[in-house]
């Protein structure tokens, strides 16, 4: 099976996932790409405590994601990819072993060098460099909070301002 989603969500894994998305698309496991969550074993613990016993966690550095998208396309189980910045999915996209074709921007929430563009997506001038180097790349980037809400393209994601 394809990776169904892959996701940009600085929350990580959390209900909207596991709920919102993971049950529309009947996953069976999640691909968390963090180079320091990758490295820590008390993180994955707290992670794995979000997710239903049926489905799996697999925790890779940016790297090793890279290398090994291919083996979870490849597994017969529907799955998806998340990170918690665009910087990380930005670096997935350039070096991943096969072509990322979409990413879905779910979350980034506020900080103070970041301006509003969605309820929930805020963005700083770097983070909307890296969302369009990645549609220079071929990837389809949209932001979409859960699957019933209005999906938003990279253009209206870049012009929006929330009120």
């Amino acid at each position: 099976m394809p990776i169904a989603l892959y996701r940009i969500d600085d929350r990580l894994i959390h209900g909207q996932v596991v709920v919102g998305w993971g049950q529309p698309l009947d996953l069976g496991f999640i691909v968390l790409v963090d180079d320091v969550v990758a490295e820590s074993d008390w993180e994955q613990e707290l992670y794995r405590l979000g997710v239903p016993p049926s489905m799996d966690v697999y925790f890779e550095s940016t790297r090793d994601a890279a290398r090994g998208l291919a083996t979870y396309v490849s597994d017969r189980r529907t799955g998806m990819v998340l990170t918690e910045t665009v910087e990380t999915m930005l670096e997935l996209a350039r070096t991943a072993v096969i072509p990322i074709t979409a990413v879905n921007v779910g979350g980034i929430h506020h900080r103070e060098d970041r301006t509003q563009k969605l309820r929930y997506v805020f963005l700083n001038k770097p983070e909307e460099q890296a969302l369009r180097e990645m549609a220079e790349l071929g990837v389809v980037v949209t932001a979409q909070d859960v699957p019933s809400a209005t999906s938003h393209s990279l253009d209206a994601l870049l012009k929006a301002c929330a009120k």
